[in-house]
């Protein structure tokens, strides 16, 4: 590909596509922009601290990891998502568009649905699950303030009891009217979320230290050592960075709103690698204080939680958890598939109505069964999952190896067979020629039991194999024009 240097805005709104062009796909304009490196921060202060991030952290305890190997983990995780993460982040405050329109730059105005179907079929069942979990909290916690209660959790409605249903239903309806008020509205909630959240978890871990006499058990009674040591670190970081592989894809649609690099970067630093040193911290003490009393492994701190003796702490405890699960559902799970479903169906959703769509999907799906097949978690989710990598690989090689950050934003909006990302018939065949074999050898790695010890860096060799693919056979004699959207742009929430 050959560089032109046109940086001005042009005006292309009278040949924008209503089916590519909405006002929830255009890009933002730069002025105006809200997120701060706090408003970034909350992102992570959030997300980090989430039940099921706990229960992954405190089963490296269980696996015989001690508190140096998981701190060690954590380090390099952290190291390698602040890169993931930021070189992301850069693409969203340059172009202000959201993931679904991003991904059209490497697969094309239409084969951009590809990457943005897999995100938002990953986030719907996860949305599903996650307001699940957060329901259990609520109903425990109901039934230990009211006992009369347990006479509805006793019952099975399509695999849920009655009780079950009106804490789901509750929380299920919170984060649709969250929702429905727009990106400002959820960046309001994770600014009060994320300090309620960590104050709660600091106060378990004092808890906990000091019910332990002010010390902790540093490992299991069989700890790992030497080379099993070590792999189980570089394991436990690699999955580490695989349980956000869904956030370096589409964290686009949060930076697009950033007010400079400099605020991703600063409010990336405090939240990733500060943030999740701190969690680790956080990890160590309750697993190890756990381990000291009675030596039990905890699997989640909401087994701590039931544990607390005074009802008015319980309460506190068990709200503030679901607080930090409803946040981290909206982050991770709701925003993504919001907009692929207005990127498919862009002439009858919007913002509020693809919202109240994808909550429906992650309540039919009967989420509570899922969760509890480990068929359908490991190998449906699990393979989707494993996509991810080759799905990022594509676009950021496209994206910085090839393009060098030269973006014609208002042709992600052309359905002209001239546009840049028209490619053919809207479909970017070298694209999906890397990705397709890549993502193959993924879901391999990532399911076949014969790989179970490679399994865990199943997305950096998807990543790694698709963005060498494409690097090696992408068009480079197609002209590249550095254009940006502000002749088209929104003002951004």
């Amino acid at each position: 590909m050959t560089a032109v240097d046109e940086r001005a805005s042009v005006d292309t709104s009278g040949t924008a596509s209503s089916g590519l062009y909405t006002y929830d796909l255009a890009p933002t304009k730069k002025e105006g922009r809200r997120w701060g490196a706090y408003n970034v921060f909350t992102l992570w202060a959030n997300d980090v601290h989430s039940l099921g991030n706990y229960a992954f952290a405190i089963g490296l305890f269980a696996l015989g990891l001690n508190v140096w190997g998981i701190l060690a983990a954590f380090a390099l995780a952290s190291v390698l998502l602040f890169l993931l993460l930021t070189l992301s982040g850069f693409m969203g405050h340059k172009t202000g568009v959201p993931f679904p329109v991003m991904s059209r730059i490497a697969f094309g105005v239409n084969g951009a649905k590809i990457p943005a179907g897999v995100r938002g079929a990953v986030a719907i069942a996860w949305f599903g699950i996650q307001t699940y979990l957060a329901s259990s909290v609520l109903s425990t916690l109901l039934t230990a303030m009211f006992p009369s209660l347990r006479a509805l959790d006793t019952n099975s409605v399509l695999g849920q009891s009655t009780l079950g249903w009106i804490t789901f239903l509750a929380l299920w309806a919170l984060q649709v009217v969250i929702v429905s008020y727009g990106m400002q509205m959820i960046r309001r909630y994770m600014a009060f979320a994320a300090p309620t959240t960590l104050i709660t978890m600091c106060a378990l871990a004092a808890w906990m230290f000091f019910r332990a006499d002010g010390s902790i058990s540093w490992s299991t009674d069989t700890p790992l050592t030497g080379g099993a040591m070590w792999l189980q670190i570089l394991q436990g970081a690699a999955l580490w960075v695989v349980v956000y592989g869904t956030f370096v894809l589409n964290f686009c649609d949060f930076t697009r709103s950033a007010k400079s690099r400099g605020a991703i970067v600063r409010g990336n630093v405090i939240g990733i690698p500060v943030n999740m040193l701190f969690f680790a911290v956080i990890v160590a003490v309750l697993s190890g204080a756990q381990f000291k009393l009675d030596g039990r492994v905890i699997t989640s701190p909401t087994d701590i939680v039931r544990t607390v003796p005074n009802m008015f702490l319980l309460a506190v405890a068990s709200l503030a958890l679901i607080a930090l699960t409803v946040a981290v559902n909206l982050l991770a799970n709701f925003v993504a598939p919001i907009y692929a479903l207005v990127n498919f169906f862009p002439r009858a959703l919007n913002f509020r109505r693809a919202g109240l769509v994808s909550a429906v999907l992650g309540l039919v799906i009967l989420p509570w069964n899922l969760y509890d097949n480990p068929v359908v978690v490991n190998y449906f989710l699990g393979g989707l999952g494993a996509l991810l990598g080759p799905l990022f690989g594509v676009i950021m090689a496209d994206y910085w190896l090839l393009r060098r950050a030269r973006i014609n934003v208002p042709d992600l909006y052309t359905e002209d067979a001239q546009g840049e990302y028209h490619y053919r018939r809207g479909y970017n065949p070298r694209a999906v020629a890397a990705f397709a074999p890549s993502a193959a050898a993924a879901v391999v790695i990532a399911l076949v039991p014969a790989f179970g010890a490679v399994a865990g860096f199943s997305w950096f060799i998807g990543a790694l194999l698709a963005a060498a693919l494409y690097a090696l056979i992408a068009d480079r004699a197609a002209p590249i024009r550095d254009v940006d959207g502000e002749s088209i742009a929104v003002a951004a929430e």
